[in-house]
């Protein structure tokens, strides 16, 4: 082995110890709430999408005309009050955003890094909820929810890098920790993924769980069709992680890194087990709904994954 292979698969003696850099625990816990919070917002989300209450809010911002709250004896009954829930945590979303990006403002030493990943959350949920406005106003739009979702897991690609830079002494040069062909493999599992999780919203939207009962609007694409693809790239996504952990294992790369491999490919072999359950029992909403936190699951794994194969110096 020569001594830049040995440099590139030990811990750099020039970090140093960890300095004041380090976000604080109160600010690091606020960082978590909010990547919970990105994550909890697709799983209610997809709560109003399976369960049809896509339109039990018909209007928006109001939830009918005249009111932002659901009213008695209204035609869309308990729909309205998982759609207003929904809307409700959406709210309570911008509340976290906030209280994010003033908990890294007040940081010292400042870090602009951190500034600009704070600032994200807030920006994408304000978009978001425009977003969902014009997913009422198309009438739930297939394309219109897919994107809405797609928005969703940047946001949480967003929080996932936030909280993880957070825990880092600093904002400096980044050394790697494995070997040079490993840091690419790991940035290619990460796009193979996001093709993966774009499949899966063609999968629900040209499906049965369109967001509403009364009106159905899919994507006018076999069904069946896209699940295979959908599945084949899953098979694809499988044997880049496989690949990816025996290569750290072999090279002798650091625990943290074999150890957020492994839980990548524990992770992606539970969600492939109930992907299948849910098309070959005939897509029971509550299974999808497991499967659509499974999703959120697996990408924040995957997103973990290349930031634990380096490190960075302090600025």
């Amino acid at each position: 082995m020569t001594s830049s292979e040995i440099s590139a698969t030990t811990p750099s003696s020039s970090v140093g110890p960890v300095s004041s850099a380090v976000v604080s625990r109160a600010t690091r816990a606020i960082l978590l709430v909010n990547l919970i919070a990105q994550t909890a917002i697709v799983v209610t989300g997809g709560l109003v999408r399976l369960t049809g209450s896509g339109l039990g809010c018909p209007t928006w911002p109001e939830c009918v005309p005249g009111s932002y709250t659901p009213v008695p004896y209204q035609a869309e009954e308990w729909h309205a009050l998982i759609e207003f829930g929904n809307r409700v945590l959406t709210f309570a979303l911008v509340i976290i955003t906030i209280a994010t990006f003033v908990a890294v403002l007040r940081h010292r030493p400042r870090r602009r890094a951190l500034l600009l990943l704070a600032a994200v959350p807030f920006l994408g949920t304000m978009a978001q909820a425009v977003l969902g406005g014009i997913t009422v106003i198309t009438g739930l739009n297939p394309w219109t929810v897919a994107s809405h979702f797609l928005v969703s897991m940047g946001l949480i690609a967003g929080a996932t890098v936030l909280y993880v830079r957070g825990g880092e002494p600093g904002d400096g040069q980044v050394t790697s920790l494995v070997r040079s062909p490993i840091r690419p493999l790991a940035w290619a599992l990460v796009a193979v993924a996001a093709a993966v999780v774009m499949l899966g919203t063609v999968v629900t939207g040209s499906g049965p769980h369109s967001g509403d009962a009364v009106t159905p609007n899919r994507i006018p694409i076999d069904p069946r069709t896209i699940a295979w693809l959908h599945a084949d790239m899953v098979l694809l996504f499988l044997g880049l992680t496989i690949g990816l952990l025996i290569a750290l294992v072999a090279s002798g790369a650091p625990r943290a890194a074999r150890v957020s491999a492994s839980w990548v490919l524990a992770i992606s072999v539970a969600q492939g087990v109930l992907g299948y359950t849910q098309y070959f029992t005939g897509l029971p909403w509550a299974v999808v709904l497991v499967h659509q936190l499974g999703a959120c699951l697996v990408w924040i794994a995957v997103i973990r994954l290349p930031l634990a194969t380096r490190e960075r110096a302090l600025a």
